[in-house]
């Protein structure tokens, strides 16, 4: 809203919100009943994380350059090392140069991690708590999608990344990878808007070079142990099972560098206490972080952030 603009929210909005505040209720509630510990980390970081696709904003030089970070991953990794074994946090994320339908440069992540556990484990997690938050908002299972209902009941669909590009894009995905433009236009234009329209599914199995945090698959090294996780075609939520190995991850982070550094975009530095936390030993763990601003748009039936959000960036 600008000067000399209404305030008011209107009817649909405020029932909007209301409804926002039931299903954080039911989240937390979710997460409380399985032993998990709500925890708080910064939002001010020295490294805001290293992808390839994110841009951070830079906030000060306390010490050293300051970021708000784009997650809270790293901190929270921290404190699985620390001893925490079930730990979830609901908070501001911020990431620059993101704006859209589906997108706003500060959103609200929930992110959850579990001790002794892969991406098997989380896929679970994340069912569950889908179906859960949906049960006690309408009292089934049921969404209203783009294109008819969508149920929500557990177990959710699987298919592997391999298996979306032959189905919906009818090419080999490694003939893909190379050209990584290419790789994600298809997966943005023909593969996604396809994904999750009669029930949700997670796609699996990404290739090793997607995923810089997650640990490879036991079984086929190509792949890394990530999944994300789409309902009516919207990418809800992206998981991992977390590389704990600090060899493995300095070398990633390194290579994330140089390819920023190539490219001429911002190169941010290494958290050094995180990768103090994986020396020191992070046990086998499973990690996601899910867009609560989308989870409600789906539970209200929008296609649009801004209806599910107080203000956007636009209306400050």
């Amino acid at each position: 809203m600008r000067r000399g603009e209404r305030h008011r929210l209107g009817r649909t909005r405020i029932e909007n919100l209301e409804r926002r505040h039931r299903a954080l209720q039911a989240l937390r509630h979710f997460f409380d009943d399985r032993g998990f510990v709500e925890v708080e980390t910064p939002a001010i970081v020295p490294s805001p994380g290293l992808d390839y696709h994110l841009e951070a904003f830079e906030v000060g030089h306390t010490g050293g350059p300051r970021y708000l970070h784009t997650s809270p991953e790293y901190q929270m990794k921290r404190l699985l090392a620390g001893g925490f074994e079930r730990i979830y946090q609901i908070c501001k994320a911020f990431r620059r140069d993101e704006q859209g339908t589906f997108h706003n440069p500060e959103f609200t992540m929930l992110e959850w991690y579990r001790t002794h556990a892969g991406a098997c484990e989380v896929m679970q997690d994340t069912e569950e708590l889908i179906a859960s938050i949906v049960r006690r908002l309408s009292g089934g299972t049921t969404l209203v999608g783009t294109d008819g209902p969508i149920d929500v009941a557990p177990p959710f669909a699987r298919m592997t990344v391999a298996q979306a590009f032959a189905r919906y894009a009818d090419v080999d995905v490694f003939e893909v990878l190379p050209d990584e433009e290419r790789f994600f236009r298809l997966l943005i234009e023909r593969i996604e808007p396809n994904l999750g329209r009669e029930q949700p599914v997670f796609l699996t199995h990404y290739p090793a070079s997607m995923a810089s945090l997650a640990r490879l698959t036991p079984e086929d090294p190509r792949f890394a142990d990530r999944f994300e996780t789409y309902v009516d075609g919207i990418e809800l939520s992206n998981g991992f099972g977390e590389l704990v190995d600090p060899a493995e991850q300095r070398i990633r982070l390194e290579r994330d560098q140089a390819r920023r550094r190539t490219d001429g975009r911002a190169v941010y530095p290494i958290d050094e206490r995180f990768m103090a936390a994986l020396e020191e030993g992070v046990p086998p763990s499973g990690g996601n972080a899910l867009g609560v601003d989308r989870l409600v748009m789906l539970l209200i039936g929008s296609r649009d952030i801004a209806d599910v959000m107080t203000f956007t960036t636009e209306e400050v």
